[in-house]
């Protein structure tokens, strides 16, 4: 069948993105869905920085590519072999496969699911194949999910079934922002009632941390952005304190303010200045988590002697560190009763065509989700 789809032929193109436009829309020709495989309908797709970091060539990628991990759909057509999932349902994507076999999934870690990393990063389904082209020529995907797409075919191992009563826009932000942000709290850190918490980087993945923190019942949450913008939305997202985090004094002054430190910091900016300053801001015995995804040349400075003199911990957290189908459910009913507003997350609704002013919006720190809205 053919569809629109988003695609990425070349990465490092100059801002601003209105201007170069990186993604061209493109009609092009999916093949039926294969074995353990299906062909979904997208209603609901988010712009994030982990796409974004394939568009200005921080996380190189396979090209021509069609972007986009963060999405929710119904399910059109099945392959051979797919007994878990009917025409109609309603699912959202993981961006990284579970394939159920290998030793990190059996040991009930599939956030590190060997099988599922190497498919991502070859560009291919989890059972090898690619299923877009043009002319011919076969087009890779994206995280196995290729979600800016009016139609897209993935494993069944990406998908997680969810209740039809939940929006779409909604349902969307539950396969990256709202899993990483709320699972690295809950799942990495281990923050419980009482711990207090920094959430470092306020895009759609820290905003959702804050909302995890305090419903996991953090006794105080600190957001530091440099964006007076994400400040100020942080405040709105239940953040009881916020920090700039450029200020020459912000780190001394934090931990004077707060017996010397924060028992747990979470970050999501990307860059290792925040990594530093959330891992300076933690006390001792405390708990630092990195959620992010920094250029591969990026490095990190630690004192080792420190480290064990204060017993601080340095952990990454990858998808949450979750069990997608065991932790998107849980979180969306934690939504379904008020817990968690997800909903002011999303800044912008736009169409397909508007996908390169959307990330020219996302890269110059103008929005928290944007969301592509499918017909």
């Amino acid at each position: 069948m053919k569809t629109r789809a988003a695609v990425l032929h070349e990465m490092h193109l100059q801002r601003p993105y209105t201007q170069s436009l990186p993604l061209k829309i493109e009609e092009v020709e999916l093949d039926p869905p294969g074995s353990r495989e299906v062909l979904i309908k997208v209603k609901a797709a988010g712009l994030c920085h982990s796409d974004l970091s394939v568009i200005d060539g921080n996380r190189p990628r396979p090209l021509p590519m069609v972007l986009g991990h963060e999405a929710a759909g119904v399910i059109e057509q099945v392959g051979e072999g797919v007994t878990q999932y009917a025409v109609g349902d309603h699912v959202v994507f993981s961006f990284l496969p579970s394939c159920g076999h290998c030793v990190n999934c059996q040991s009930g870690r599939p956030a590190l699911c060997a099988n599922g990393a190497k498919a991502n990063g070859e560009g291919v389904l989890l059972g090898g194949h690619r299923r877009i082209k043009k002319d011919g020529k076969y087009y890779f995907h994206h995280l196995g999910v290729s979600g800016f797409a009016d139609y897209t075919v993935a494993s069944v191992d990406s998908l997680v079934k969810i209740d039809k009563t939940i929006p779409f826009e909604i349902a969307a932000l539950f396969g990256c922002a709202v899993m990483t942000g709320m699972g690295a709290v809950v799942n990495t850190s281990k923050v419980k009632a009482g711990d207090s918490v920094l959430v470092v980087g306020l895009g759609g993945v820290g905003l959702s941390a804050i909302l995890g923190a305090n419903a996991a019942g953090a006794s105080k949450v600190i957001a530091a952005d440099i964006s007076e913008y994400k400040r100020n939305s942080a405040l709105e997202f239940g953040a009881h304190e916020v920090v700039n985090s450029a200020d020459a004094d912000a780190l001394k002054n934090l931990k004077a303010n707060n017996d010397g430190g924060v028992d747990i910091s979470v970050e999501f900016a990307g860059v290792v200045p925040a990594l530093e300053f959330a891992y300076n801001a933690t006390k001792r015995g405390g708990t630092t988590v990195t959620g992010a995804l920094p250029h591969p040349d990026a490095r990190l400075s630690l004192s080792p002697l420190a480290l064990v003199a204060d017993e601080k911990s340095l952990k990454g957290c990858y998808l949450g560190s979750c069990v997608p189908i065991r932790d998107i459910p849980a979180y969306l009913k934690l939504y379904q009763t008020g817990r968690l507003p997800v909903e002011k997350l999303i800044t912008h609704r736009l169409k397909l065509e508007d996908i390169n002013e959307g990330f020219e919006r996302l890269a110059a720190g103008e929005a928290i989700r944007q969301v592509i809205i499918f017909d």
